[in-house]
């Protein structure tokens, strides 16, 4: 995806990144899909990579799962508009089925191609707090030995943030198998942004 600028703001790093193609993934991406959010967002959250809708629209979490962050973010009294919302991967990795398109997890590779971005984000916010959303994001910035459900809630200590938080990603509320499973990792999600709430309000 080309070469972070010298002189980083969010609009000349969000240039760049469209302009160059580094990432193996950009090939079969509609386009790269850089964060969005406040500028001088106290709170950045970090999910996996877009999906089909995020890829065609060009922003991050429009989708069903976008939709699913919206709510609980509202029941927990953060502001979407306040905070900055990115993936760790930029382009949507995917698998034909049919006539769709299908998500397909990104290799430590692709992520890797794209680290220098998210970095060069979080550099440039410097948030209070970044909340990792899933697995992907919280290995990437954590560790391969990072386990989710046994560590999400906690506040860490890391050199991006002063605190991070790790919790579930939206996408694997929605792809739980029933209704109760789906209240469950929900009520999950929406426990740990009530956190992150309340530390803002610290």
């Amino acid at each position: 995806m080309g070469r972070a600028p010298a002189r980083r703001t969010l609009e000349s790093l969000r240039a760049a990144s469209a302009k160059g193609h580094d990432c193996p993934l950009a090939a079969r991406a509609t386009q790269t899909v850089f964060g969005e959010g406040d500028p001088h967002a106290r709170v950045v959250l970090v999910g996996e990579q877009p999906g089909n809708d995020e890829d065609l629209v060009g922003r991050p979490f429009v989708g069903p799962a976008g939709k699913l962050l919206d709510r609980a973010l509202e029941q927990a009294g953060i502001d979407r508009g306040r905070v900055y919302v990115t993936n760790v991967v930029k382009h949507f990795k995917w698998e034909p089925r049919g006539k769709r398109r299908i998500h397909a997890k990104p290799n430590a590779a692709e992520i890797a191609a794209c680290r220098p971005w998210l970095e060069a984000e979080l550099a440039t916010i410097k948030p209070e707090i970044l909340v990792c959303l899933g697995a992907t994001a919280s290995k990437a910035l954590l560790g391969p030995d990072f386990r989710l459900m046994k560590e999400r809630g906690r506040i860490l200590k890391t050199p991006w943030a002063p605190k991070l938080l790790a919790t579930l990603h939206p996408s694997a509320v929605l792809r739980a198998e029933d209704k109760p499973g789906q209240e469950r990792l929900y009520g999950f999600l929406l426990a740990d942004l009530q956190l992150v709430a309340r530390e803002l309000s610290q």
